[in-house]
């Protein structure tokens, strides 16, 4: 039988596979929303990322229907509040990553039709107004399900903000790695040009201290309350086996990114901005697995067992090979 702190590390898995797939069409669509003129360097690179969705879907029906391997409230005879209803669950879940598919799927398609006529120009933008809902919508949904309720009776009022906020970042920090790899193995057509790293590293500034504002106001609304169905899973991570993977991420997704990102060199140094990325990336990976496995704790360490390397291993080198296959066959890269 898998422990379910093995199990917990192809959670983590699709949550990172899903929100790359999500935020690549997200992301796109509000530099279009705020008519931000670089996006026609990037916007066909980053909607490659929707080609991770079918895997995406994959990992969601095997967690779905791992049942007590997933959720390890499912089965419990303890009174659970509505929310933890396995059943209910999995039809939302799945009723959620249709719409989704569906909404995301359209931007995909018309993007690139967009200027071709007035009409696919219209429905673009109605499109692209609409998405920014569905995105915090599905996020949050996801976020509730998947972290926040794995303890039954635990809630914040905050932790969506900040789910949703570090997710994100997660994705800045993986597209400018994927950038940069095109860049410098000559994949690209036409060179990325250094304003576009600025904005990134800009943004991922940015993001960094919006993660770091939710996640203290999180800390601070649970301190103060000072209640002990809430103190004490952050207690539990903080001070508990998992207390080395907790104090790591925070150093990760915001010491080091600000202390380097803050000043304008290193905004404008683009080996300085993937390092950067590259560890904000892995620290979002630690962050959610320690919040995940975190949750029901056990003496193991992620990425210790053959299950965990062996999984997360396939699905790297999966997702890798689906979006160099969109790339190549969208004639993005060479």
């Amino acid at each position: 039988m898998i422990s379910f702190s093995s199990w917990s590390v192809l959670t983590v898995d699709f949550l990172i596979v899903l929100h790359l797939c999500l935020a690549g069409v997200a992301f796109p669509c509000l530099l279009h929303l705020v008519n931000g003129k670089w996006r026609y360097d990037v916007r066909h690179i980053s909607v490659a990322f929707f080609s991770l969705y079918p895997l995406a879907v994959v990992l969601l029906i095997i967690l779905l229907f791992g049942g007590e391997l997933t959720f390890p409230w499912a089965g419990s005879f303890e009174h659970l509040p509505k929310w933890n209803n396995l059943k209910f669950l999995r039809v939302r879940e799945l009723a959620g990553i249709v719409i989704v598919g569906l909404a995301y799927g359209a931007f995909v398609k018309l993007q690139p039709l967009s200027e071709k006529s007035p009409e696919n120009m219209a429905r673009f933008k109605a499109l692209a107004s609409v998405i920014p809902f569905i995105h915090v919508l599905y996020c949050t949904m996801v976020a509730w399900d998947f972290e926040m309720t794995l303890l039954p009776n635990w809630e914040s009022s905050m932790f969506s903000v900040n789910y949703i906020v570090s997710v994100s970042g997660m994705f800045l920090a993986s597209f400018v790695i994927l950038l940069t790899i095109l860049q410098n193995c000559g994949l690209v057509s036409k060179p990325i040009r250094l304003q576009v790293f600025n904005h990134l590293a800009q943004m991922m500034l940015g993001f960094t201290i919006l993660w770091i504002y939710t996640f203290f106001g999180q800390y601070l609304i649970i301190w103060y309350g000072n209640i002990s169905e809430e103190t004490g899973r952050i207690y539990q991570m903080q001070y508990g086996f998992y207390s080395p993977l907790f104090w790591m991420f925070f150093v990760m997704k915001f010491i080091i990114p600000f202390v380097t990102l803050v000043f304008p060199f290193s905004r404008h140094n683009p080996r300085v901005i993937f390092l950067v990325a590259c560890d904000i990336a892995l620290g979002s990976w630690i962050e959610r697995y320690t919040w995940i496995s975190g949750t029901y704790p056990a003496d193991h360490y992620p990425m210790t067992a053959s299950f965990d390397i062996g999984v997360t291993g396939a699905i790297l080198v999966l997702a890798v090979l689906i979006v160099r296959s969109r790339l190549k066959a969208t004639a993005v890269i060479k």
